[in-house]
């Protein structure tokens, strides 16, 4: 008997196994999340003054937090997606979270005994030009809540009654914007698509009509927009300072990273179409030209942090003779054999490592691992419209947008399959002409003299991201280089953390000190 028992264990475990083996092969992008004993059911309606705002094909997120301080849709622990399939918006739409084509991510947190008020609201990402879903022309439904009982059914009833408006810059006198459509990037898309910065401008800039100054672009984090000056100028610290005789005279811009898959990297991609291009082309000589800076007195500077990091090297590797220096904290990874702890071009997947252990993906500065890789695409494959992280508008939705081709559908080819996380070594081989480190080391003879001068880098050695360990061999490679011999700065500091010396101030005080020489 004990044996009989023991082979009907195995047998139905076989069974299972089997099942769910077969169900992820007939669906390979769906993560299969089972509750033990709790399913919602949701039914979302668009109200008939939105219907005109309505765009069909976006994705229902459901946003579920204890906070009550908390906006869910900015902060919450629990989200459900889901992607309506022809959607009337003259009906609602139900779902519930049994189905196969609905994912979520935190959601086996209310099987549990935490039981009290939950509070929920909904967001609909239908922006086409903006991977993101806190932006503009998404919709948005109130805040509810409801009371969560040991057991029982949960049904949320949800209006999408809001849009999310335009954002907006703060009005200053030493404050301009800038807003154009992009000949080059609408002709890549086959639409409208705009570029858009703000620009703070010195405090002595009206003073003398005639003087030039050096200028700064400023290239934000991951997705982060050029409203970022308003958070600048209205810091009284920060203004007082800059409106001071000890400030330099330097124009400082706050560039913008929207795109359809997330920030673009400012740099020309398959997908995202030739932003390099319409940056260096379109939108900065239009810059330029409102502020009258003068070109021809090669002052014109990068500096960013995190993703902007990446991209104030990027572009100054890009494009060597037109930019003059770059200040680069905590950039993304500036070479992919240590992309955070993986290895693209050897891995066999980004979710375990070598020894078989679950990957982390980010720590804290004591090295304690506080979110894996697989929660990660995880969370991402929740929210994008595909079911995988593709058009998530997330860290590695942006990724894979910038560095990977196009495939024959029009969406981004995935480097990695969102559920085992196995890497396309094909795909990742074209992910190398991003792959900053070996950009110069095939380049050397030509950008190595064009970068003399122009590279400070800073990277605190207990990254949350990981980061520093590729900034530690994209430095040995520089370390390494001969005709010319490098002279980029590179600095580490003990026990830091990601962008954790980023300071507007210091990287003005720098830019204004190298423009002196």
């Amino acid at each position: 008997m004990k044996y009989f028992l023991l082979s009907l264990v195995f047998i139905c475990y076989g069974f299972v196994a089997r099942n769910e083996i077969l169900i992820k092969r007939a669906v390979p992008s769906l993560p299969l999340i089972h509750l033990k004993d709790r399913t919602l059911y949701v039914t979302v309606a668009i109200p008939s003054h939105i219907k005109n705002s309505f765009i069909p094909g976006g994705r229902i997120l459901v946003h579920i937090t204890k906070q009550h301080e908390k906006t869910p849709r900015n902060k919450s622990e629990i989200t459900i997606g889901f992607t309506p399939a022809d959607w009337n918006p003259s009906k609602p739409v139900s779902f519930d979270t049994r189905s196969i084509n609905v994912l979520s991510n935190g959601l086996e947190k209310m099987n549990g005994v935490d039981t009290g008020k939950y509070y929920y609201q909904a967001v609909y990402k239908q922006n086409i030009d903006d991977g993101n879903e806190n932006v503009e022309g998404n919709l948005y439904s109130q805040v509810d809540s409801f009371d969560l009982e040991q057991s029982g059914k949960l049904n949320l009833q949800l209006s999408l009654d809001s849009i999310i408006s335009p954002s907006t810059i703060i009005s200053h006198p030493h404050v301009r914007t800038i807003h154009i459509q992009s000949k080059l990037l609408t002709a890549f898309s086959g639409h409208p698509r705009f570029l858009k910065a703000s620009v703070l401008l010195p405090s002595g800039y009206f003073e003398d009509s005639l003087k030039r100054y050096p200028i700064c672009y400023r290239i934000p984090g991951l997705n982060g927009r050029y409203t970022a000056i308003n958070g600048l100028v209205t810091r009284k610290d920060f203004a007082d300072w800059w409106f001071s005789k000890q400030a330099p005279q330097v124009i400082y811009v706050f560039l913008d990273s929207q795109g359809p898959y997330g920030d673009t990297y400012q740099v020309d991609s398959e997908n995202n179409g030739p932003c390099g291009q319409a940056l260096t082309e379109e939108l900065i000589p239009a810059i330029e030209k409102m502020v009258n800076y003068n070109p021809s007195s090669k002052n014109r500077y990068l500096a960013g942090a995190s993703t902007g990091g990446w991209v104030a090297m990027g572009l100054q590797v890009f494009y060597p003779d037109f930019f003059d220096g770059t200040w680069s904290y905590s950039p993304d990874p500036l070479e992919f054999s240590h992309y955070g702890l993986i290895n693209i071009y050897e891995d066999e997947t980004i979710f375990y490592n070598r020894f078989g252990y679950l990957q982390p993906g980010r720590r804290t500065t004591f090295g304690e691992p506080t979110f894996s890789m697989k929660d990660w695409i995880r969370g991402e494959n929740v929210n994008s419209r595909t079911n995988d992280y593709r058009v998530s508008g997330g860290q590695f939705g942006a990724y894979n947008a910038v560095f990977g081709p196009k495939s024959s559908d029009g969406l981004p080819t995935m480097m990695f399959d969102p559920i085992t996380g196995k890497i396309n070594h094909a795909i990742a081989k074209q992910w190398e002409k991003y792959d900053l480190k070996k950009v110069l080391e095939k380049n050397w003879s030509v950008l190595g003299p064009k970068l003399q001068g122009k590279i400070w880098i800073w990277t605190g050695d207990m990254d949350g991201l990981y980061s520093n360990l590729s900034t530690r061999f994209f430095k040995a490679f520089l370390d390494s280089t001969t005709n010319p011999k490098s002279d980029a700065k590179i600095s580490f500091t003990p026990m830091a953390g990601h962008t954790q010396e980023w300071n507007d101030k210091n990287v003005l005080m720098m830019v204004a000190e190298k423009a002196k020489k």
